[in-house]
């Protein structure tokens, strides 16, 4: 596929061609010109959905202002999918309407039945583009799946469904020098009829992608996080371990509440006892101590790509790393603290309260750490393809 500047974005409109209809809208129809099939990638075939009536609707892709983006939904060219049935996925579909036709009584909706992933394409000062460590979220996701009853996806399924979304909107992967990347979120639900507590009969695997900006546009920034008392995010022999939707919901409120009180980021502890730290809201913990890596080995804890990425860097350097209980009273032992994730790589945090208590992490809390600067940078480099990347995590985008 060949290369499309930033400025053919701005000046191009795209075609979407799944507009689902019902005699609720009808009347619409003759504002509408009648469509032939959905279209699907040049990776596979197309398959059939019934009852499905297509039209086609000029949209016009909005400009995009590479350097002031956020974290916010934009729309894109499209989004792809496969869905399984009868004991097979099917082929790859392209779809370029921004919605999804299903049963109202699927499984995902009734019984949260959905596990998604997080992860990002760079484009790199080549020109090239690199989509970094894809193979470990499709690792996490089947492990997701096995735990909701949902059936496995492939790795080579999920790889080039995760590719063929990045080629198909490639226009729209930030350029190099902006901080942007495309943001790719593969989702997993249940979308077959079920009434009464029961596994579907049909799932759909789907990826989307959003361009989105740099995090921290003017370099990392020191924060306060707060404990949640009266809050857990998962129990201890529940889903925590796993990226399902309903973790995410269960952290809404206090995520919201938190907030609302002035602290950008909540930290949950341990739902038995109350005393070993987890993870914070959408981030894993983890903590530098003289020469030493510390991250909690809790099992409500979901496994992070960037906290391992981390790790190995952290090992790259000579540090030694402990996985194990950390006691909330650490925190004052710690040198510098962060919360990792794939939206943000690192949030520095250095101040954390828990009711009348302040804990002030190493002997700057005004100031980023530089070991944190210094793992925000390593990783950072990798994924734009300005550093060796020794490990083999940023593969480039398949072309055709």
């Amino acid at each position: 596929m060949a290369f499309v500047s930033p400025m053919a974005v701005r000046q191009s409109t795209f075609t979407s061609g799944v507009q689902h209809c019902c005699d609720l809208t009808n009347r619409h129809a003759a504002q509408r010109t009648p469509s032939t099939t959905a279209t699907a990638p040049k990776t596979g075939r197309a398959f059939s959905q019934p009852r499905m009536v297509q039209y086609e609707v000029r949209r016009t892709v909005p400009k995009i202002d590479w350097n002031n983006l956020g974290f916010q939904y934009i729309q894109t060219a499209c989004h792809v999918q496969s869905v399984w049935k009868d004991g097979e996925w099917s082929a790859l579909q392209r779809v370029d309407e921004p919605y999804v036709r299903m049963h109202i009584a699927n499984t995902a909706l009734h019984y949260g039945q959905s596990c998604f992933e997080g992860l990002k394409a760079f484009r790199g000062r080549d020109g090239r583009v690199r989509i970094f460590r894809a193979d470990e979220n499709a690792k996490r996701m089947s492990s997701s799946a096995a735990r909701l009853v949902i059936p496995n996806v492939p790795e080579q399924l999920f790889l080039e469904a995760v590719h063929t979304a990045v080629r198909e909107n490639e226009q729209f992967v930030p350029p190099y020098g902006t901080g942007g990347s495309l943001y790719i979120r593969p989702i997993l639900f249940g979308s077959g009829a079920k009434i009464g507590l029961q596994s579907s009969d049909e799932f759909t695997l789907l990826v989307m992608v959003v361009p989105v900006g740099d995090y921290y546009k003017g370099g990392l920034s020191p924060v306060t996080a707060i404990v949640m008392e009266d809050y857990d995010r998962a129990a201890p022999k529940g889903v925590g371990h796993v990226k399902v939707a309903g973790n995410y919901a269960a952290d809404l409120l206090p995520n919201m509440m938190g907030k609302s009180a002035g602290y950008p980021i909540n930290l949950y502890l341990d739902a038995q006892n109350r005393r070993t730290i987890e993870e914070f809201g959408t981030s894993n913990f983890f903590a530098l101590k003289g020469n030493t890596y510390v991250t909690p080995n809790s099992r409500s804890v979901l496994p992070s790509i960037t906290n391992k990425t981390l790790i190995q860097l952290a090992r790259d350097d000579g540090m030694m790393v402990e996985e194990r209980e950390v006691d909330i009273d650490e925190l004052e032992t710690f040198d510098e603290v962060g919360a990792c994730g794939t939206a943000v790589v690192i949030t520095a945090v250095t101040r954390v309260v828990r009711g009348s208590k302040l804990y002030e992490i190493g002997d700057e809390p005004d100031r980023v750490g530089e070991r944190l600067h210094s793992l925000y940078r390593k990783v950072r480099a990798i994924q734009y393809g300005e550093a060796e990347d020794r490990h083999g995590w940023a593969q480039e985008l398949l072309l055709l």
